[in-house]
């Protein structure tokens, strides 16, 4: 199991238990992740720590004087 956190700007996009789809943008640095359809992004992760899955379920959603923080869980394999 993995956990992200992505930034949401506003409440009500995705629910606790709700299973979300991410994408992957890259640079040649580095690599983030977005909650599609454009709902919540993570921040930034090395390219040897890319997500292997594309597919997440909501544990955890956050409101502080930040924002909204989302906290996808993901099936991973073991390395």
């Amino acid at each position: 199991m993995r956990e992200i956190v992505f930034k949401m700007e506003r409440p009500g996009l995705v629910s606790v238990g709700q299973e979300v789809e991410v994408s992957e943008s890259v640079t040649p640095f580095n690599v983030n992740y977005m909650i599609e359809p454009a709902v919540a992004m993570s921040g930034l992760f090395k390219l040897n720590d890319r997500l292997k899955a594309d597919h997440g379920i909501v544990k955890h959603i956050e409101e502080n004087e930040r924002g909204y923080y989302v906290t996808v869980e993901f099936e991973e394999e073991e390395k």
